[in-house]
């Protein structure tokens, strides 16, 4: 689903936005400890609530179900896409933690990581679907994170190659590729709500040395 965009630049279903948004906290100085809780508070909300009613819903609803008031919101998120941003870069993060953490089973962590990518992939379609529509360069911003991200999942890669659990005959790139491609087809009409979840792994079942 694409939100429509209104003549004032807002996405349809928000509140009215303050004549003049303040710039974030977090952009000037340190978080004080509750404002830091607010804004964990704000984009764990975010996340329920777009996954729930989609990203249309008004911002209001993110407020409401963070336990804080709209002003407190645009106070850390001055428009909806620096909030869609937020929760787009929070994920990331979380990839990122993710595919660094040390296990012992180097096959039974990449797949358990590529599970991980396809939930987070699908849950973010429509999110960088409205950044993209309102001209934000995710790709720009996210560069680094992303570099870092395909570099330890080649070394993840390579970790479950070596173990002898997954095909060697693939990269850690093309690997990338098809779960982000059955994602995306698991987004089409009819797709049914388990969808993304089997196509990654009739993926992994794939790459496996052991099928």
């Amino acid at each position: 689903m694409t939100a429509r965009r209104s003549a004032r630049g807002t996405l349809a279903g928000d509140a009215e936005e303050p004549p003049a948004a303040p710039v974030p906290e977090q952009a000037t100085r340190p978080l004080r400890a509750d404002a830091a809780r607010n804004r964990q508070r704000i984009l764990e909300a975010a996340e329920e609530v777009f996954a729930r009613d989609g990203i249309a819903v008004p911002i209001d609803t993110v407020a409401e179900r963070a336990g804080v008031g709209v002003g407190t919101l645009y106070r850390h998120f001055p428009t909806k896409e620096a909030l869609f941003e937020a929760v787009v870069l929070r994920r990331l993060d979380e990839l990122l933690a993710a595919v660094a953490e040390p296990a012992d089973d180097a096959t039974a962590s990449f797949f358990a990581f590529l599970e991980q990518m396809g939930e987070q992939v699908a849950l973010k379609h429509d999110l960088f679907d409205a950044l993209a529509e309102a001209g934000v360069d995710l790709e720009a911003r996210c560069a680094a994170k992303v570099g870092t991200l395909k570099e330890e999942v080649r070394a993840l890669h390579g970790r479950a190659v070596a173990h002898g659990g997954v095909r060697a005959d693939i990269t850690a790139d093309e690997v990338m590729g098809l779960v982000i491609g059955a994602c995306s087809h698991a987004q089409a009409p009819g797709a049914v709500d388990d969808s993304t979840r089997r196509m990654v792994r009739v993926v992994c079942d794939g790459l496996r040395t052991d099928r």
